[in-house]
């Protein structure tokens, strides 16, 4: 994974493809123009993700209120043979691609494909069958961490490992759809990474990009937002995805604030040199003649800093001019008797 060099932008496709290829594929190109650097997909049939009549959304402010479970995933998912033709365009934009599996027989169909890593998403998280079977392919994994107690995450993660899994990922998110700014508490980003000794990032489902910016300044590498060509168009995530000039925007902002970290520096640094002059000091602002005072009325802080410095001010005020000195002169020791 490119995660080192810059922040990692992984474009969500979802269900946004409403049931078209055709849409499918020119969401990986509105990714690939706008600079993510992945696009993702999620592997599963409304049949191994969940059971008919096993459930209806009932709660209040749902995206999806009164939709039953099975009906929603029978809507949002990618038919299993439009894999191969989105990875290998992707491939040919540049864009990584990889699926969030949700079961056993997702992965098989993904290593048949050989992506290079796996996302397992926090409703999956503690499903020890499918944890195990991941970590077994040895391939790099990020994990979200949604509405999981510290300690299930402490459990997924050992078991990860115990069963091969060498680079881990874990993205702070929070499970509501949309998230809201208040509810994303971004803090837990730090602690993620001081937790579990691993790369940290962020599955934002908050609108807009705030949210990713912020979680870079504090540790975030990975980013994951759910990606649309237009939220007017419709779609089961559509609501709480990006748009192409939105995306955009992410994967500037983003690596603008990556940049803007730096390293715990405080001085002048290199870039700062030149424009040490434009700093304080001591002006003659009144003509002097020989052995008149130096006064707050005829010495004053100016720029640029070729003179004395501001700290001895109060030392030089009632001392006389050794010699004649012309309003502008910037003041030195020589002039002071």
């Amino acid at each position: 994974m490119r995660i080192t060099d810059k922040p990692f932008i992984i474009a969500e496709m979802s269900g946004n493809h409403n049931q078209s290829l055709d849409r499918a594929l020119k969401i990986v190109d509105a990714a690939a123009d706008s600079g993510a650097h992945a696009i993702k997909l999620q592997t599963y049939t409304a049949d191994t993700i969940t059971v008919k009549g096993a459930l209806t959304i009932n709660e209040e402010g749902s995206l999806w209120k009164g939709k039953e479970l099975y009906d929603l995933y029978k809507e949002a998912y990618t038919p299993w043979e439009w894999h191969k033709p989105i990875f290998e365009h992707a491939k040919k934009r540049g864009l990584i691609a990889f699926s969030s599996p949700f079961d056993e027989t997702a992965v098989d169909l993904l290593e048949s494909l050989n992506v290079p890593l796996y996302k397992i998403a926090s409703f999956e998280n503690t499903d020890h069958i499918l944890l195990k079977k991941v970590a077994k392919t040895g391939k790099p994994i990020i994990m979200s961490t949604g509405v999981s107690t510290i300690a299930d995450i402490d459990e997924s993660v050992r078991l990860l490992r115990e069963y091969g899994c060498k680079e881990l990922v874990l993205l702070k998110c929070t499970s509501t759809y949309p998230a809201t700014p208040e509810n994303t508490n971004l803090l837990a980003i730090p602690l993620l990474k001081k937790l579990f000794n691993c790369h940290v990032g962020l599955s934002d489902h908050t609108m807009g990009v705030g949210a990713s910016v912020a979680a870079i300044a504090l540790g975030a590498i990975v980013i994951e937002k759910h990606f649309t060509l237009s939220r007017a168009e419709g779609g089961v995530d559509s609501a709480f995805s990006l748009e192409p000039h939105e995306l955009k925007s992410l994967v500037e902002e983003t690596e603008r604030a990556f940049l803007a970290l730096g390293k715990p520096f405080l001085g002048v640094q290199e870039a700062e040199q030149e424009n040490i002059k434009y700093k304080r000091s001591l002006y003659v602002v009144e003509d002097i003649k020989t052995g008149e005072f130096f006064t707050k009325e005829n010495l004053k802080s100016k720029r640029p800093a070729f003179g004395l410095h501001t700290r001895n001010y109060e030392l030089i005020l009632g001392k006389k001019a050794k010699e004649n000195i012309i309003k502008g002169t910037a003041l030195s020791w020589h002039l002071i008797s």
